[in-house]
């Protein structure tokens, strides 16, 4: 009975480790990022966010439907115009909390200890 209880757990943990990953994977490309940051605040339609990022709206509209499908992002229809939102709190959370250790490890590399930086390639 324990053999399967620890088996169970082991199954469980590695479900989270998988999600986890899936998660990272969806965070990790700079362009996600700076539209989580575009959209911090409030929500913004397709062409709020084309101002704001550089870059073409196909390319737009692919990673924000990436970010939708993932569940990091809501959306709306109204008329024409398709307007996005943050849906997971947690999601921007994480990213912002990522997001400004490493501008402070890029601001003042040297105040921050090495064992305590996020990224090494921030060198003093």
């Amino acid at each position: 009975m324990a053999d399967i209880i620890d088996s169970e757990a082991q199954v469980e943990k590695g479900r989270v480790f998988e999600l986890a990953a899936e998660l990272f994977g969806v965070l990790a490309t700079p362009m996600r990022l700076r539209i989580l940051s575009a959209l911090c605040d409030q929500e913004k339609s397709v062409s709020q966010l084309l101002k704001e990022i550089d870059t073409t709206q196909p390319n737009l509209s692919q990673h924000l439907n990436l970010l939708y499908r993932a569940g990091v992002l809501a959306k709306r229809k109204d008329g024409t115009q398709v307007f996005y939102r943050v849906q997971s709190e947690q999601a921007v959370k994480l990213c912002r909390t990522v997001c400004t250790q490493i501008a402070i490890e890029m601001d003042e590399p040297t105040a921050v200890p090495p064992s305590q930086r996020l990224s090494p390639r921030v060198a003093p």
